[in-house]
Order: C-alpha cells, then structure tokens, then sequence
C-alpha cells in the first residue's frame, strides 16, 4: 500500500491522479453506500434501528440525489490536485505512517471538517446562497443515504477543501489523507440514512442519526457535520 501511496503523491501523472480519485468517490457513494444501506435494512428487521420518517419519498428524488450527487463527484475528483502538486513542491509534509500518526491523522481532520462543515455550512444558509446553491441539498426534505453528495456544483467545491486547508500548516500521514474520506463518507451515511437507534429522544449518541435529519426538514439548526458542539456553543439549537 505504501508502495502505491508513494507513488500516487510523487510519480503518478495528474490526469491519472483524477481519475483515481474520481473512482474512489465513486466507489464510496455507490459501493459503500449500497452496504451502508443493506445493513441499515438488516438492523431495523433486528428492530435494532428505527426509521426516523416513514413518509414515501417524493417522485423522483433518488434519481434528483444520484444525479446531483455525480456532479459533485466529478468535483470531488479534483480535490486531490492541489494537495499533490503542494506535496511536489515541497509545501506539504507528511509523518511517517505508523498506527498512531494513522489514527491521529483521521482525528485532526475529523475534528476539521466539524469546524469547516459549521463555517460552510453557516454561510451557505445566508439568503442568497441558500436560495441559489444550497437549496439543492434541501430538496431532500427526507434525506436519504443518496443524498449525502447532492449539491450544487459551487457546494461541492467549497466542501471538498477540508485537507487542502489543514494539511499544509498540520502534517499528518499519507495514510490517514487516504482512509478519511471513508470515515466522513460513513457518517455522512449515519447523518442520512434516515435511521437511528431506538427512539431518538434525549441527546446521547442514540439520537446521532436524528440531528442532521432534523436539519433537513426545518432547517434552522443542526449545522453541524456529525455532531451538535459547535451549535450548541453558538446557541444555534436552541428551540
């Protein structure tokens, strides 16, 4: 693996950079995304998750996500691009990939998107934007596991930054760079799915899948990525 990492940063022309990196997010929306949403199925037979909203889904609607959310992959393929030309020249170091600076890596970006999802997610509420660009998003008034990735191109753009803006001033593995996209893929899948663990109520870890869904059909809080600490100390969930 270290073998095809090194190459990917230092050797590997950019137009087969793109077109590995757009078959990655592919695979993570389609491939990933079809087990997330077997065993989703498989958990609520097991009555071990509830569907959140039992509503039919408006006509059409996977069809609108897969559509929009395509678009943003191709989008999402280019993000590798800058990181690799910044690793070329030098601007961007990276750890050795040992389980720890693995492990760390995947938590310092984690905790980064939360920050950079909140900011982004913030100003693409604004009046303009919302109407314009993240209105898209919002057409799934019932989110589904499909519409993790559908934006308006302009949304993709902006949300595919989050290692371009930490990476270069915080030096983690080449490893953790490759395997954090699965990670933030899964939650967003959980934030989606429009399941959750038993009823919902309270604020413990049971109600994660409850929050983002919540956001979709008011839209006035849960800005949030995965979890609510931001909005909570921005008294954004107040009710």
């Amino acid at each position: 693996m270290n073998y095809f990492i090194e190459n990917f940063f230092y050797h590997y022309s950019y137009p087969l950079l793109y077109v590995i990196c757009l078959g990655y997010f592919l695979f993570l929306y389609f491939g990933i995304g079809s087990l997330f949403l077997a065993s989703c199925k498989f958990l609520a037979n097991k009555t071990i998750i509830h569907k959140i909203e039992a509503k039919t889904l408006k006509k059409n609607q996977t069809s609108f996500e897969i559509k929009h959310s395509v678009k943003s992959i191709v989008i999402f393929g280019f993000s590798i691009l800058p990181i690799v030309y910044l690793v070329r020249n030098n601007s961007i170091k990276f750890l050795p990939d040992t389980f720890l600076n693995i492990l760390g890596g995947i938590v310092i970006l984690t905790l980064w998107n939360e920050i950079h999802f909140y900011i982004s997610h913030r100003i693409l509420h604004q009046k303009y934007l919302l109407k314009n660009v993240h209105y898209i998003h919002h057409k799934s008034y019932i989110p589904t596991i499909y519409s993790v990735y559908s934006f308006h191109w302009i949304e993709a753009l902006i949300l595919s930054t989050v290692p371009l803006t930490i990476i270069p001033f915080i030096p983690i593995s080449m490893i953790a760079v490759f395997i954090y996209p699965l990670v933030s893929i899964l939650l967003n899948f959980a934030g989606h799915s429009n399941y959750r663990f038993g009823n919902g109520k309270g604020n413990d870890w049971k109600n994660f899948g409850t929050l983002h869904h919540q956001h979709h059909s008011k839209g006035k809080r849960n800005f949030g990525f995965a979890i609510n600490i931001l909005d909570r100390l921005f008294s954004n969930n107040k009710k």
